[in-house]
C-alpha cells in the first residue's frame, strides 16, 4: 500500500446516459501500479474540504505506471468533482487496498458478468486472465444500448455478449436482465466473476442456490466505506464466516459466503 500524489493525465467522458455519465480517468501511478492486481482498489481523495475518500476499483493498470479508474460522475459529490479535474493535476491517491479475485491456473473457461458500472474491476482482471491464455466471455447488460461499455475499448480476443433492459428504434440487441441470461452461458465457464448492482448480485445468488448455476462465482462488492483500510467497520458485512469488512476483507467474496439480507451497497 502507497499514499502518493499522481499526476493526472487524462480524465474524459467515454460512454453513457441521461442516468449514468462514465469518465475514465488516467493517473501516472507507478508505485501502485506495480502492486495492483484485479479486484483491488483505491482511495482517492475528491476535494480538499472532503472529509471521506472515495473508492474506486483499478479498472486497468500499464508496465509503464499507469492506471485507470472508471467510475459515474452521477454518484455523489465527489465523483462529480473528480470528473472536473483536467490532465496535469495531482490527485491524492493510497492503494492498492483489498483482496482481489482468485484465479485459479487449472482453469480455462472464464465468464465475466457485468451489470452498468460493475465492468469497471473485471476489465482488468479480463486482461490478465487473457493474458494467461485463458479463454473469456463477457456478458453485460445495461438499462440502455448507451450504457454498454464501448466496444473499442475491450481487451482484444475476448467474447462480448450484450443485453439491454429499455428497447430504442436502433437496437438489435437481446431485452432483458443479464441474469437472465447468466445460466446458458454458465455451462461452458469453469470459474464466474461478478459485478454490479446488489440487485443483480442476489438474483446471480438465487440462482447459485437453486442450481441453475453451478460454476464457482466470486462478485466484487461495491459498497459505501468510511476509511478504505479496515480501521473504521464502516463497511462491514455479514457472512457465513461471521462479520467482515468489505474493504478488508474482500471488496472480492465467494458468493455463497454473503448473507444479503444483511448487505447494503
Amino acid at each position: 500500500m502507497k499514499q502518493i500524489n499522481a499526476q493526472v493525465l487524462s480524465n474524459a467522458e467515454i460512454f453513457g446516459y441521461r442516468e449514468a455519465r462514465y469518465f475514465l480517468l488516467r493517473v501516472n501511478a507507478p508505485e501502485i501500479a506495480a502492486e495492483g492486481k484485479p479486484g483491488q482498489f483505491c482511495m482517492i481523495k475528491c476535494g480538499p474540504d472532503s472529509l471521506l475518500r472515495r473508492p474506486l476499483s483499478i479498472h486497468a493498470a500499464s508496465p509503464s505506471g499507469d492506471i485507470d479508474f472508471l467510475y459515474d460522475n452521477n454518484r455523489g459529490r465527489g465523483k462529480n468533482w473528480l470528473s472536473k479535474i483536467a490532465a496535469g493535476s495531482k490527485l491524492d491517491i493510497i492503494g492498492p487496498l483489498g483482496n482481489g479475485f482468485y484465479i485459479d491456473r487449472k482453469m480455462n473457461n472464464i465468464l465475466l458478468v457485468a451489470g452498468g458500472i460493475g465492468i469497471a474491476p473485471l476489465l482488468y482482471l479480463a486482461e490478465k486472465v487473457i493474458g494467461l491464455g485463458k479463454n473469456v466471455i463477457l456478458l453485460q447488460g445495461a438499462r440502455c444500448r448507451e450504457g454498454l461499455y464501448p466496444d473499442d475499448l475491450l481487451p482484444s480476443g475476448m467474447e462480448n455478449i450484450k443485453v439491454v433492459e429499455r428497447p430504442d428504434n436502433n437496437n438489435h440487441l437481446p431485452l432483458g436482465k443479464v441474469t437472465e441470461f447468466l445460466p446458458a452461458h454458465s455451462n461452458s465457464a469453469d470459474q464466474i466473476f461478478a459485478c454490479g448492482p446488489q440487485a443483480m448480485l442476489e438474483a446471480i445468488s438465487n440462482q447459485v442456490d437453486n442450481k441453475a448455476v453451478t460454476k464457482p462465482v466470486q462478485v466484487s462488492l461495491e459498497v459505501r466505506m468510511g476509511c478504505g483500510l479496515g480501521t473504521c467497520y464502516g463497511c462491514s458485512i455479514k457472512t457465513r464466516q461471521g462479520m467482515q469488512r468489505v474493504c478488508k476483507d474482500g471488496p472480492v467474496f465467494n458468493i455463497k459466503d454473503i448473507i444479503w439480507q444483511e448487505v447494503r451497497i
